[in-house]
């Protein structure tokens, strides 16, 4: 396993590192080079947290036609960081078909806590993009993930105008699967990506898994249940039974809708799927459900600035 560490760090653009320092959680290892870059800011959570922030980047502010990123991390034992970036992930046109990839490897060591929360991805017209995240843990690992994207500059009128999107997210337990998802959105001639989401201009999903962070799953579980009940529930006629004359049913989409599932071996893990119409109603859901997060990393994710 020590060798196969060591192989995808000496291949990657951008390799971190997380241990135990005088009692913190501090980078020990920064590496990046183009088209990536890393930052590790010292001032986002108070000394006392004792959590690590990192920040992913790309030069130009997005990520160009063809380019391959990838990225090691490794948070050690009883550790804790977070990893985000400062604005959404865009991707440019594709040139020539090529398709624009990320890879992260992330190994989450005993009793520590990795929370992956980036902005979204923002794929321009006719762009190509695919990721794939491996998340390696052990049983009292605890890992959040937040994988989400836009339909493009919804705003300018740009709505899923890209050719392809593939974002397929594993964690892996002592070896073992634990969780495989995958995401496909690809332009075709028989149905546009466009007519498939029906009006809504984001997707995201939240993974929450580990001991650590058991209640803050349930209490999303149990916001998500109510809101859907009533958003989702149909509508009645009004007057009543007796109303004389039918009312026509209308039913209104709504502006967000969400879910949540348990995996895992007796619900050790949950799953949230949400689609929005804006993006900042989802940000709205991430504060949120998110919030107990700052007791853990320092500084509560997606605060508005």
């Amino acid at each position: 396993m020590a060798g196969l560490a060591a192989a995808v760090e000496a291949a990657a653009t951008g390799v971190l590192r997380v241990e135990k320092v005088r009692g913190r959680s501090a980078v020990t290892r920064c590496f990046a080079k183009y088209p990536l870059k890393l930052i590790a800011p010292s001032k986002v959570a108070p000394a006392s947290c004792g959590a690590a922030w990192i920040y992913a980047i790309t030069y130009g502010g997005g990520i160009v036609s063809g380019d391959r990123i990838s990225c090691a991390v490794t948070v050690g034992d009883a550790c804790t960081a977070a990893m985000t970036t400062q604005s959404s992930t865009k991707v440019y046109k594709a040139v020539d078909s090529k398709c624009s990839e990320q890879v992260l490897e992330a190994r989450v060591g005993k009793d520590a806590l990795l929370a992956l929360i980036p902005d979204p991805v923002t794929c321009f017209s006719t762009a190509r993009y695919h990721q794939k995240q491996v998340f390696h843990v052990f049983t009292d690992s605890n890992l959040v993930i937040v994988d989400w994207f836009t339909s493009g500059r919804y705003e300018s009128g740009e709505k899923w105008k890209f050719s392809f999107y593939k974002s397929i997210n594993h964690i892996i337990l002592e070896d073992q699967p634990l969780f495989i998802d995958s995401v496909l959105l690809e332009e075709s001639s028989n149905c546009s990506i466009a007519d498939r989401m029906q009006g809504y201009n984001v997707v995201a999903m939240v993974v929450l898994l580990g001991p650590k962070l058991k209640h803050i799953q349930d209490q999303m579980q149990d916001e998500v249940k109510k809101m859907m009940s009533v958003q989702l529930r149909p509508p009645t006629s009004a007057g009543g039974r007796y109303t004389s004359r039918p009312q026509p049913l209308c039913p209104q989409m709504p502006p967000l809708i969400a879910s949540c599932s348990p995996f895992g071996r007796m619900g050790t893990g949950m799953v949230a799927r949400i689609t929005a119409v804006s993006t900042e109603s989802v940000y709205s859901f991430l504060r949120h459900h998110l919030a107990a997060l700052e007791s853990f990393l320092g500084a509560s994710p997606y605060s508005a600035s």
